[in-house]
């Protein structure tokens, strides 16, 4: 069976204390329920969490929906994107099966990055080591005003924008990737096509702007 990958990226620095930080652990139930509910999903897409703060680490690994189990998310220290980029790729890289001569690999992995701040360590140097992976569709999502939409448009021209960093619309992003993966399992299931952009995910609902 050819596998869906799912990463998610969730900053967990010391900004996102206190109401940003319960709705990222309450938009990833949701995302996980939801996705459970959905027979395409269930069958094809497995799901990872990494988290960077002071330092980046996966707190999850690739894991079908029926076992996955939620990390505990506490929010401290700095915004360490680049660290996660880096691990990532990594991640990718042991995870993800590469198709051969004899047998088809995984889908392209879809990847999600949620963060509310500016990076505090070197994000080229782990850009550089993610560009080496093999990756389907890569959405930054800046929540709130805080996020610098500048650099994420350098790591990935799909860019999303929050306007708030509130349990709704973070409530909201989330309920979107979760349209996303089961629109994307759906896609691969029954065209047997890679997900390669934005044109194959749903439309994202008012509260997720596009940043152009």
């Amino acid at each position: 069976m050819r596998r869906l990958p799912v990463y998610l990226l969730l900053d967990t620095s010391g900004s996102m204390s206190g109401e940003p930080i319960e709705a990222v652990k309450n938009g990833v139930q949701l995302l996980v329920s939801t996705l459970r509910q959905d027979p395409y999903a269930l069958e094809t897409a497995y799901l990872s969490v990494l988290t960077f703060d002071s330092s980046a680490r996966q707190a999850v690994p690739l894991t079908e929906l029926v076992s996955f189990q939620p990390p505990v998310l506490k929010a401290s220290g700095t915004t360490a994107l680049g660290e996660v980029l880096a691990l990532l790729a990594d991640c990718i890289e042991r995870e993800v099966a590469r198709t051969t001569a004899e047998t088809k690999g995984d889908w392209k992995p879809l990847v999600f990055i949620m963060t509310d701040g500016a990076p505090t360590d070197d994000w080229r140097q782990g850009l550089d080591r993610l560009k080496q992976a093999r990756v389907g569709i890569l959405v930054a999502c800046a929540a709130g005003q805080g996020a610098d939409t500048e650099i994420l448009k350098q790591i990935t021209e799909t860019v999303v924008r929050l306007d708030t960093a509130d349990a709704s619309t973070i409530a909201a992003f989330f309920k979107w990737v979760s349209a996303s993966v089961a629109t994307g399992s759906q896609k691969v299931d029954q065209g047997q096509k890679e997900v390669d952009g934005l044109a194959d995910l749903p439309p994202p609902p008012p509260e997720v702007n596009l940043v152009l």
